[in-house]
């Protein structure tokens, strides 16, 4: 149990409701934003001392219950009610460290998809593997040493930053949205791993911007159904964007294509047959021999 991010959490929910939103009236002698703790406690059916307990990170483990409770009180969604249960220890958390391996049959995927640019991503957002089309569309990532392949510092701590957009996208300020909602959840699934500790202190450290968006305490962004790659060979390529979780491992595979026949996908064929001779976006930094496609 997380006491004090538990806490935290609570109070960035309950300050962004309104009276109104769970139908109390309002008053006009509020002087703090959102529900005030004794309506929240109410609403939740628990004691207005315990409530306050909670967020001030002095309660003992809260049973499911009273959890759930709390996230009817506070309108949490299905994202946030997990991260709640996550946060006070009565979810199940993942291995002690998140994993970097990848399925040999997501491998065989990615290859079988010539017409869909795909890369696998870990739960500290590191780029695992990808295949040619990607490696066209937005780096050679073979070439770049694992730790500039983590997304995550390239939005907030990379050459891109903050006139130009991550890989020519238009959307930047959403992704840098997702992902810091991706990474609180990952803080709270593997609370003692090093690797994920160390790159959200790089962050705050780093970025202001990060650490605005990150005492927001969001845990869900919306989804990012498009993306245009402003690309310097093939000029802006719109693409459909899933994102797929491979649950089992904490990784997502994310998927870029075109509907067939479009502008946009001749532009992705062309792309497939340049290759990486496109001339995509490089990071500076030390070279590794081409020729893998993902992490041993």
């Amino acid at each position: 149990m997380d006491k004090q991010e538990l806490g935290a959490f609570l109070r960035s929910r309950r300050e962004r409701l309104q009276p109104q939103d769970v139908g109390l009236p309002g008053g006009p002698r509020r002087r703090t934003p959102g529900l005030r703790r004794e309506e929240t406690a109410v609403l939740a059916h628990i004691s207005t001392e315990y409530y306050i307990r909670l967020e001030q990170g002095r309660a003992p483990r809260p049973s499911s219950e009273v959890l759930a409770g709390i996230a009817t009180a506070l309108r949490l969604t299905d994202a946030e009610t997990d991260h709640l249960h996550v946060l006070a220890g009565t979810a199940p958390t993942l291995n002690r460290r998140h994993r970097r391996d990848v399925r040999p049959s997501i491998l065989a995927l990615l290859e079988r998809l010539p017409q869909t640019a795909g890369i696998v991503v870990s739960a500290a957002f590191e780029v695992l593997a990808w295949n040619d089309l990607a490696a066209a569309l937005m780096e050679d990532f073979a070439l770049i040493p694992p730790e500039q392949r983590n997304l995550a510092r390239r939005a907030f701590l990379g050459a891109d930053r903050p006139g130009r957009p991550v890989y020519g996208v238009s959307d930047v300020s959403d992704f840098r949205q997702h992902v810091v909602t991706e990474l609180r959840a990952t803080v709270a699934r593997y609370p003692t791993d090093p690797e994920v500790a160390d790159l959200v202190a790089q962050l705050r450290d780093g970025s202001p911007d990060f650490v605005r968006l990150w005492e927001r305490h969001d845990v869900q962004a919306a989804p990012t159904l498009t993306k245009t790659f402003h690309h310097p060979v093939v000029g802006p390529v719109t693409v459909n964007c899933d994102n797929l979780a491979l649950t089992d491992r904490g990784q997502h595979l994310v998927l870029y294509s075109a509907p067939l026949g479009s502008p946009d996908a001749d532009a992705l064929a062309l792309l497939n047959v340049l290759g990486t001779e496109a001339g995509g976006y490089q990071v500076q930094g030390a070279l590794q021999p081409p020729g893998t496609r993902s992490d041993p």
